[in-house]
């Protein structure tokens, strides 16, 4: 079955970088989409961020466009998403996902555990 397994997610400071990774199983990987999508303190998911299976495209959600950056190791089933400048507003738990987030009714996404980012001083 499809495991998706994030990590990286730690407290960091406003201006700050981290990379999240996601360590996928189950499927095959190198065939999907695989998308960020997050969740602040209350609120519902956002999708962050989505790349072709092949890693030749990435969209971004203009909220951290210029500032993140998803890449893939599809010779290690590896999902990364590259993180700078953070803002306050970037804080919540972030999920991984199998597919293009954008098409896929949210009660039907494939994700991990999810790996929570706090940003603050």
């Amino acid at each position: 079955q499809v495991q998706l397994v994030e990590s990286g997610g730690v407290l960091v400071q406003p201006g700050g970088s981290l990379t999240l990774s996601c360590a996928a199983s189950g499927f095959t990987f190198r065939k999907f989409a695989m998308s960020w999508v997050r969740q602040a303190p209350g609120k519902g998911l956002e999708w962050v961020s989505t790349i072709a299976s092949d890693g030749s495209g990435a969209d971004y959600a203009g909220a951290v466009q210029d500032r993140f950056t998803i890449s893939r190791v599809n010779a290690k089933n590896t999902l990364n998403l590259q993180m700078n400048s953070l803002k306050s507003e970037d804080t919540a738990v972030y999920y991984c996902i199998k597919g293009d987030s954008r098409i896929i009714p949210p009660m039907s996404y494939e994700k991990g555990q999810g790996t929570r980012v706090t940003v603050s001083s």
